[in-house]
């Protein structure tokens, strides 16, 4: 999938298999994206315990997403968050406004906005906010939900689940300034809907909005 933040991509590599599982898989895989890229690279998916983070640093990934472990051991969180300042995220995947667990298996009774205040007085760097029943959807993203958390932090939001078009991610600007500051996009890539060039055009550093965009080439001409 691909994160754009300020202009730039960010790859990012979430392991559905891992997090299930309980443990990171694919390291080999994801050792060799990281080499074979020359963005950023944040990985999430079954990292439960301190080693396994230490493990997928070491690799060259950039950050780290962790998920089931801010529900089951959010002490563990906040020592992570210490030790690897700026390098720890927390995905929250809401089902309903509750926080899904476990590569979504189960769903607690925790809020997510709730998760998402603990976390950043945790000192989580960013916190990626998935609505489930709008991941790979091409729906469009949850705005509302997506309000209702960046107001309950003061630490940067990504959007996550339903961008299908260029229009979702302009949506999302109106969201910039309460705090959410990137989106991911991963189906709508794939099946070319969206362009990489023209998001980053669209949703990046000198946008479409702040300088007039050569449309000369564009499928908007």
């Amino acid at each position: 999938m691909r994160e754009f933040e300020s202009g730039r991509s960010t790859d990012l590599e979430t392991n559905a298999d891992g997090a299930k599982a309980g443990h990171p898989v694919s390291q080999a895989a994801i050792e060799a994206i990281v080499r074979s890229v020359d963005v950023p690279c944040q990985v999430g998916g079954g990292m439960r315990d301190r080693a396994s983070v230490a493990a997928i640093l070491n690799l060259g990934v950039r950050r780290v997403i962790l998920g089931t472990v801010a529900v089951e051991q959010p002490q563990l969180v906040g020592e992570l968050c210490a030790e690897f300042p700026g390098r720890i995220l927390v995905g929250i995947d809401a089902r309903n406004g509750k926080v899904a667990t476990r590569g979504w298996l189960e769903t607690s009774e925790v809020l997510a906005a709730e998760l998402a205040q603990k976390m950043a007085e945790l000192g989580a760097a960013e916190i990626i906010y998935t609505d489930i029943h709008r991941d790979g959807t091409m729906e469009g993203p949850n705005l509302e939900s997506l309000r209702e958390i960046a107001n309950a932090i003061s630490i940067p939001v990504i959007a996550s689940g339903g961008v299908s078009s260029i229009a979702d991610l302009l949506s999302l600007l109106a969201l910039e300034p309460i705090g959410v500051k990137s989106a991911i996009v991963g189906r709508a890539i794939y099946t070319g809907d969206i362009l990489l060039k023209e998001a980053i055009q669209a949703a990046g550093q000198g946008r479409w909005q702040n300088v007039p965009p050569d449309l000369g080439s564009s499928s908007f001409a």
